[in-house]
């Protein structure tokens, strides 16, 4: 076999595996082993451009061009980027998703969404040549990313908002000290009953998701569950009723009844008092008439002097129950149809966490009655001290006589 047979069969088993770069120097390698004419040899016989060659002697000489490591061809190789070949389309996309167009009715993008299929769309109504996919690039670049709203705003300012904090706070610490519960209440939203989807995901068989009902329509059988929960801050123990009436604060109250009844009387042994937060509307409002009532019968039957401050409006997330309680309640019954009454108070009374949390959970199965009356004279026989420091949020009922 001839030398230039030998040195096309070699070359054409070993370029396939080599990159630009190492071609070039193989290549170069091969042609100075020949000597005088290599490059052109080498060029016939590897149907490379003597440039090509000529390059990877220099860069094996390092005499010029010397690469970074790890890089294939030289810094500013290939071909430019859509936006520097159009210089400004990065301050047009910048002007279609500024937030600064939000409120203005004229800017094209004020009224949809701007998904990046339609801001290119924008653009080549502007005459730039742009895919989404560029599009996509160029906002990271600019410092944009998908965001989801978040909830701040809590609306007009609240007067004496911090300082009710305060005073919960304050009080709270107060109560603590003399060894007297301190109680966080309000009720969890309403859950159908039944084989509904519930929101999240667990781990299933692959591919054998639980299957449920399309729609969300209520079982008039089954009805919803409505649970109530008590929370005791000190303990770091949960007490949930769950209703299968109205919530209304008939019901709200018998909820700490029985938390009091199987849970508060033992723990707190002596206590004469009792401090309760909660926020200020639905069944347990600032202005429930109901509410106060029967947190009066729930006083004297008990002997306690029941305290209660409401959380401003607004501000229920920082109520405890919300955080320490209830979040972790439908994390444990995430993705797990709520088919039963039973099932409902079996994943409550079941839930945990690594801070030692313990929850005792029942059915209520009372039928309460809904848009009872609370007459003036009724309200004045009540035993309620307001605080001097916003009375409507903070009020102690002493037992009657």
């Amino acid at each position: 076999m001839e030398a230039k047979e030998i040195i096309k069969t070699r070359i054409e088993s070993v370029l396939p595996m080599l990159n630009e770069r190492q071609t070039r120097a193989y290549l170069a390698a091969e042609a100075t082993s020949i000597g005088w004419g290599g490059k052109t040899i080498i060029s016939e016989l590897s149907a490379i451009t003597r440039r090509t060659i000529a390059k990877g002697e220099n860069e094996t000489l390092a005499i010029e061009g010397i690469l970074d490591s790890g890089r294939i061809r030289k810094v500013g190789g290939g071909r430019k980027k859509t936006s520097q070949l159009q210089p400004n389309m990065l301050q047009a996309i910048q002007d279609l998703v500024s937030p600064h167009t939000m409120g203005d009715p004229m800017k094209p993008l004020m009224w949809t969404s701007k998904s990046i299929r339609k801001i290119a769309s924008e653009l080549h109504l502007k005459s730039y040549k742009v895919s989404h996919e560029v599009v996509r690039q160029c906002l990271i670049t600019l410092g944009y990313s998908l965001q989801s709203n978040k909830k701040t705003d809590e609306g007009a300012k609240i007067e004496d908002r911090n300082e009710q904090f305060e005073f919960i706070n304050a009080t709270s610490i107060s109560f603590m000290n003399e060894s007297c519960p301190v109680i966080s209440v309000d009720c969890k939203k309403k859950e159908l009953i039944g084989n509904y989807k519930n929101n999240g995901q667990e781990w299933e068989v692959k591919k054998h998701p639980i299957e449920v009902k399309v729609y969300d329509f209520v079982d008039k059988e089954l009805g919803k569950a409505a649970p109530y929960g008590v929370y005791d801050i000190e303990k770091n123990e949960g007490f949930v009723s769950v209703g299968i009436s109205s919530d209304t604060a008939e019901f709200a109250v018998n909820s700490i009844r029985s938390w009091w009844n199987e849970m508060g009387k033992a723990l707190y042994l002596g206590a004469n008092k009792i401090y309760i937060t909660a926020d200020g509307g639905g069944s347990n409002s600032t202005k429930g008439r109901l509410w106060k009532t029967e947190l009066q019968k729930l006083a004297t039957e008990t002997g306690l002097e029941i305290t209660v401050s409401h959380f401003p409006p607004g501000t229920s997330k920082w109520n405890k129950i919300e955080h320490r309680l209830f979040s972790h309640i439908s994390k444990n019954w995430r993705a797990k149809p709520l088919i039963s009454i039973e099932v409902i108070v079996n994943l409550i009374a079941n839930t945990t966490t690594q801070n030692g949390l313990k929850v005792r959970a029942k059915v209520d199965n009372k039928i309460y009655e809904k848009g009872i009356k609370i007459s003036d004279e009724d309200m004045g026989k009540l035993n309620i001290e307001r605080n001097e420091f916003r009375g409507e949020w903070n009020y102690t009922i002493v037992p009657k006589l």
